[in-house]
């Protein structure tokens, strides 16, 4: 392609040549008459040199707008691009952030831990005072009967996933009054599965630890150590409650502060 250009030109400075003599030869007939051939020819190859000088110092310029529209079409192609990259970013990271969500640790629930916790016990059997009321003493509830109400949500996940009885020593009638109408006041006895039939009363230490035995529960909670010590041969699992951590008398005996922090929703 670029011989073909070469001829082009060549053809082009000789037929301009030619063009260029004869209007000399027109313009100065007079002059041309007393000139030889070699004068005419040398006037001719001026008329080359001087076209082929003006091509050769004018062609640099176009290239030159070549390479500046090149880089031009580069710089904007480049900024366009920007945007797709950036776009293209933005949505990986939002890939990501989902794919992060979606393997992230789900929390369990409450009713989980319950169920974990007991290690599938079917059958608990609770003391009142300390665990589930403020109060902590039988002389307590004969002035009132009050619930804890931090305790009250692991209650009632309980009584859905347990049998669950109730059971305390108390010194009169009056006080067994008080202690159910504070759990029908929680709501215990409608939103839960306890009944008034499992809220066991008595009126000794041994006569709660004979209701427990009786009942062979697969959990017993309670706050007195030596109940629990007692228990310990016969009853699968146990949780002492104790505001200081208690030595611990068994494999089977477990110790916590309160009843909700042992389930892990203190």
């Amino acid at each position: 392609m670029a011989d073909s250009s070469k001829e082009e030109l060549v053809q082009l400075i000789k037929k301009f040549g030619a063009y260029l003599t004869v209007k000399m030869s027109n313009l100065f007939s007079l002059s041309f008459r007393n000139m030889d051939s070699r004068s005419v020819g040398a006037i001719a190859g001026l008329a080359v040199v001087i076209v082929f000088s003006w091509r050769v110092f004018r062609s640099p310029s176009r290239p030159q707008r070549r390479q500046l529209k090149h880089r031009a079409a580069q710089s904007s192609s480049s900024q366009s691009n920007v945007p797709a990259l950036t776009s293209g970013a933005s949505e990986d990271s939002g890939a990501q952030n989902v794919v992060n969500e979606f393997f992230q640790p789900v929390k369990p629930t409450l009713g989980q831990i319950v169920r974990r916790k007991l290690s599938e016990g079917r059958k608990v059997t609770c003391r009142l005072l300390g665990v589930v009321l403020e109060e902590n003493s039988p002389e307590e509830l004969q002035k009132q009967a009050t619930l804890r109400s931090s305790v009250l949500e692991v209650l009632l996940e309980l009584t859905k996933f347990c049998d669950l009885y109730f059971m305390e020593r108390v010194l009169d009638d009056e006080s067994e009054k008080r202690v159910l109408s504070a759990l029908e006041d929680a709501g215990v006895f409608t939103s839960g599965g306890l009944v008034k039939d499992k809220v066991l009363f008595c009126s000794t230490e041994t006569g709660r630890s004979s209701f427990v035995r009786q009942l062979e529960p697969d959990w017993h909670v309670d706050t007195n150590p030596e109940i629990i010590s007692q228990l310990a041969r016969f009853i699968k699992y146990q949780l002492h409650i104790s505001p200081v951590r208690p030595e611990r008398v068994a494999s089977n005996v477990f110790s916590s502060q309160s009843l909700e922090q042992f389930f892990g929703s203190a």
